[in-house]
């Protein structure tokens, strides 16, 4: 039986959240869980809208998507700030998701998921407005946050702690 807890770490930039992504996933790995990497920005995602939604249905890499989110119990979001806020990318995909079902919380209600950026600006507002959506989505979002940049890079440390504190979390499967 394997008893390493399965972890995705989400990234919306294939730049420097990226790389701050592969940390986790690395440091993930000393600390007996399972990691898988999902880039976004590699899925090529049509716009939501309910036009596209109706026309398209739900197009297959959503479906993918939401099979890996559904088999990892534990997410990391890594993600710039853009304008103050989440990122399209990022934005687009969770309105994606959210039409999948008819209880658009299923995929988060319940879910651990810890939060991270590295942004040229100080990526408070990101985290605040992802912190929001994310638990409007019934998630349960770790305390601690990770806040990195240029001049203050992420510490291994930190991206350890977040993570201890993520997989300690029980998931609330509603």
């Amino acid at each position: 039986m394997n008893s390493r807890k399965k972890l995705l770490i989400i990234t919306a930039s294939n730049g420097e959240n990226l790389k701050l992504a592969k940390r986790f996933v690395s440091l993930g790995k000393e600390l007996n869980t399972n990691p898988e990497l999902i880039d976004l920005t590699s899925l090529d995602l049509a716009l939501f809208s309910p036009q596209k939604h109706s026309e398209l249905g739900i197009p297959s890499k959503i479906e993918s998507l939401e099979r890996q989110m559904l088999s990892n119990p534990y997410w990391v979001i890594c993600s710039p700030e853009y304008n103050g806020s989440i990122p399209p990318v990022l934005t687009n995909a969770i309105a994606w998701l959210s039409v999948q079902d008819n209880n658009f919380r299923k995929l988060f209600n319940g879910r651990p998921i810890a939060m991270a950026s590295c942004s040229g600006g100080g990526c408070m507002e990101l985290l605040i407005t992802l912190r929001i959506q994310l638990t409007h989505l019934g998630a349960q979002v770790v305390g601690r946050q990770l806040a990195s940049n240029n001049k203050s890079p992420a510490k291994d440390e930190s991206i350890k702690d977040i993570l201890q504190r993520l997989i300690q979390m029980k998931y609330l499967e509603l």
